[in-house]
């Protein structure tokens, strides 16, 4: 009964560490790309209004993220979900810097 319970007790721990170094692996991309927004925004490689567009973006993100982290359980779909936002907004940041507008 013992070794049951110890069983039981290390699976557990092990699956909340599990969840614990992804909800950071998503938070720290998530902020990276917050970071190559507004160092690209300084720099002016975009607009006000695709600095706007890109922030908003990044707010949606972390919402989703806090969102998901409410029941402690990463579900593949909802890692999946996360991450096509972060892909997708890191591509929207490349094709806003490579646009061939001069301002």
């Amino acid at each position: 009964m013992k070794m049951i319970l110890l069983a039981i007790s290390m699976s557990l721990s092990l699956s909340l560490l599990a969840f614990d170094k992804n909800d950071k692996t998503f938070e720290k991309k998530q902020k990276q790309i917050e970071s190559e927004i507004k160092s690209a925004y300084k720099k002016k490689q975009i607009t006000e209004l695709e600095y706007s567009k890109l922030l908003k973006e990044q707010e949606v993100i972390a919402y989703t993220i806090e969102k998901y982290k409410m029941d402690g359980i990463l579900t593949p779909s909802e890692k999946n979900n996360i991450n096509s936002k972060l892909l997708r907004a890191k591509k929207r940041l490349a094709k806003y810097k490579r646009n061939s507008e001069v301002y």
